[in-house]
């Protein structure tokens, strides 16, 4: 029931979004230059990898920034080592900042949903190295396809921790329920036309 719903949501919302996806893509291309999308390894059910895709926000040479920034600046390395994210990330386009802060970026995560390797709601998609920070609750992470939204991000999103992150995805495994998850689908909704706690 679950999988063939991920798929129909998909199928609908890749079809109502179309338009946004050209006007951004025009967008991105006419004002950035570069890539329009950009694909990212993350690391789904099962352990099995997979390419995230989401509209590019950053400038292309965002690795390049990245460790630079991480060398010269310890209290940006510090917060990096903590959460993974940055407050005043120099790596973010002006375009990808709004992209970001109304989660357009997301848009191209559906085709992940159709293909398989994402669900509509699941615990928040992490890369390799986010692994050792689950600990024991791996497993939990690992027993679920993670989604494009999900308990966390509509409880805090960006304004949690690390730790307050991962006991929510493990709550949400642990407690994951059809209706539970139209009630997180409905509440995306506010969310995001709320823009609160934009990731």
């Amino acid at each position: 029931m679950s999988t063939l719903f991920d798929k129909c949501f998909a199928v609908f919302a890749l079809l109502f979004f179309m338009p946004f996806f050209v006007l951004i893509s025009v967008v991105v291309l006419l004002t950035e230059g570069g890539p329009v999308f950009f694909a990212h390894q993350r690391i789904g059910k099962n352990g099995k990898s997979f390419k995230c895709f989401k509209f590019r926000t950053m400038a292309i040479d965002a690795s390049e920034q990245l460790a630079s920034l991480l060398a010269q600046d310890p209290i940006a390395k510090a917060q990096w080592d903590a959460t993974q994210k940055l407050d005043d990330d120099p790596r973010v386009t002006c375009l990808g900042e709004f992209f970001r802060k109304t989660s357009l970026d997301e848009l191209p995560q559906f085709w992940n949903v159709l293909k398989g390797e994402m669900a509509i709601v699941g615990p928040r998609p992490i890369v390799e190295d986010e692994m050792a920070r689950y600990g024991k609750n791996i497993d939990a992470y690992l027993s679920v396809k993670p989604g494009i939204t999900g308990f966390w991000q509509v409880n805090g999103r960006s304004d949690t921790s690390y730790e307050e992150r991962v006991k929510m995805d493990v709550e949400y495994v642990q407690t994951k329920t059809f209706p539970k998850d139209i009630g997180i689908i409905l509440k995306t909704v506010k969310v995001v036309l709320s823009r609160s706690g934009a990731v």
